[in-house]
């Protein structure tokens, strides 16, 4: 059998066009006629044998085999963009605009933004910390140009890289909190996925709960907990001195996981962009239980 190569090139068109909605759009940023992207489009889908774009009206969508080959293209051409980086070391100039998710582990995402500041002065970086829904709708809206936030399992648009994370039931360390009736539970406002997967966890054994605090800060859970508040859902990397972890021996069922994913528009991302996004993934493939591919999981 005879390897079918996919051209990066053919790839980024195909993205483009995924993320600006617009043949015409999709050929200003790559400097290309709109009959010129229109090619492409046919030879990209003739290559992999499947309608990939829908037309309704002026209103484009992905088909389901052009979701699916749009978590393939988004991996292809960022390793392709890191590749690239890697032999043409020009200097790192310009804005740029990061959502950073206040209902994950946010302050390690900080350091590795910290890092990138001090070793590219000349980054004019803005950076937004919110609930990952907020910083999803600012991606959408070009108010930030990358973001890394908790996704549900329907949202993949703008999705490059993506994560996989067990939350933990964590209770104060010197307390009995977590003995109380109904269940306290400490967590984000409403709409979170810890929030979610804390209460369909209890939910599934027939306990009963009553949400204690709520804050959107990661900080304010923790002080939450161990003050002897509630329990929360949390990450090995936000536990704190004061907190002991609960398990199923302790009558608390394990939560679904988590998916964390880094999202940016293909066009919109400038090298100082690329740049940061290489050290978040670094920072993310090191904080949680392990890589995987969206590809795997339409």
């Amino acid at each position: 059998m005879i390897p079918i190569n996919l051209s990066t090139d053919l790839l980024r068109t195909f993205v483009t066009v995924s993320d600006l909605g617009s043949y015409t759009r999709a050929g200003e940023a790559l400097n290309r006629t709109q009959p010129a992207i229109s090619l492409q489009m046919r030879r990209l889908e003739e290559l992999v044998g499947a309608k990939l774009i829908a037309h309704d009206g002026r209103i484009l969508s992905l088909t389901e085999a052009g979701q699916v080959l749009s978590a393939y293209a988004r991996q292809i051409l960022h390793l392709n963009d890191q590749a690239v980086s890697q032999f043409r070391r020009d200097d790192v100039v310009g804005a740029l605009k990061v959502g950073l998710p206040t209902d994950f582990a946010v302050l390690n995402l900080q350091e590795t933004v910290a890092r990138f500041v001090f070793d590219h002065p000349d980054v004019d970086l803005e950076i937004r910390c919110g609930l990952s829904r907020e910083l999803v709708e600012a991606l959408h809206a070009d108010e930030i140009s990358l973001a890394v936030a908790l996704i549900p399992e329907d949202k993949q648009q703008y999705l490059v890289r993506a994560w996989e994370e067990r939350p933990i039931w964590v209770t104060a360390k010197s307390k009995r909190t977590h003995s109380q009736k109904p269940l306290p539970l400490v967590g984000h406002p409403e709409g979170c996925e810890y929030r979610n997967r804390m209460t369909k966890a209890l939910e599934r054994v027939g306990s009963k709960w009553r949400i204690a605090y709520t804050s959107p800060d990661v900080s304010g859970l923790q002080k939450a907990v161990v003050s002897g508040l509630g329990v929360s859902a949390l990450t090995r990397s936000t536990l704190s001195n004061g907190m002991r972890v609960l398990s199923e021996a302790d009558g608390f069922p394990e939560m679904d996981k988590i998916r964390i994913g880094m999202f940016y528009k293909h066009p919109r991302l400038s090298k100082a962009g690329l740049e940061l996004s290489n050290g978040l993934i670094a920072n993310l493939d090191k904080a949680t239980d392990r890589f995987f591919t969206q590809s795997a999981h339409p």
